[in-house]
């Protein structure tokens, strides 16, 4: 069989941020080529000899400074064969989560900037980036259903009601808090510490923390975390 390819491999990278009840996505201004000034998702060609994964890595820090080391492979974009002005290029896409304020933006290699944009804010990406955009915080959505979120977008410790916000900024609808809480409260993951917040002159908020041992081990047991809403 006389085979005749000229198919490049790239990856693509959807980082999602959240604070002060605001769900963000990491972009970076293309330094090069048709779309240069322009602001896009992280992410390059794979080279010869490199894995996917570690492509994805390694191009998100190139580019915008950000280490995550837990993406999440989302989904290969190539059925549209004019997708890329460059030729036939397929590319796999990855996502994951991280704090905004504990990383340190640095462009480089491709990019001359890297900025956190409201997902709202975010419409006219070129290539397919918004699709990409789209299935990622589509699948983020999904995930709450099946995995509680909120290991790597919360701080540490903080109080419960960050966790409901976080939830209900992702799903953008009001949950059933009461429902919320008991639900989260009924897996040994979540725990209470002795420390309290105190914010204004309401009643001071004690603070929990994920243990991220009895996460892993609930999820091999399987969990069935379905969110009712308000």
């Amino acid at each position: 069989m006389d085979l005749k390819q000229d198919i490049k491999l790239a990856v693509d990278i959807v980082i999602f941020g959240y604070e002060e009840r605001q769900l963000f996505v990491l972009l970076i201004k293309q330094k090069y080529g048709k779309y240069k000034g322009r602001w896009l998702l992280p992410g390059g060609f794979v080279k010869n000899k490199e894995g996917l994964k570690a492509a994805a890595i390694r191009e998100l820090k190139e580019e915008s400074g950000v280490v995550v080391d837990d993406l999440e492979q989302l989904f290969t974009f190539g059925d549209d064969v004019k997708r890329d002005h460059r030729g036939r290029v397929v590319t796999v896409s990855y996502f994951g989560t991280v704090k905004p304020s504990s990383m340190k933006l640095k462009a480089a290699t491709d990019s001359i900037d890297a900025k956190w944009f409201t997902i709202e804010s975010i419409s006219d990406l070129p290539y397919d980036h918004n699709q990409i955009v789209e299935t990622a915080f589509n699948r983020l959505k999904s995930k709450l259903n099946y995995q509680p979120i909120g290991f790597n977008l919360l701080s540490k410790k903080f109080p419960f009601s960050d966790l409901e916000n976080l939830y209900m900024t992702i799903l953008q609808s009001p949950i059933d808090r009461r429902n919320f809480r008991k639900k989260i409260l009924s897996f040994d993951f979540l725990e209470e510490t002795d420390e309290l917040l105190s914010k204004g002159s309401g009643r001071p908020a004690t603070l929990f923390k994920f243990n991220k041992k009895k996460y892993q081990s609930s999820l091999k047991r399987g969990i069935n975390f379905e969110i009712k809403f308000a």
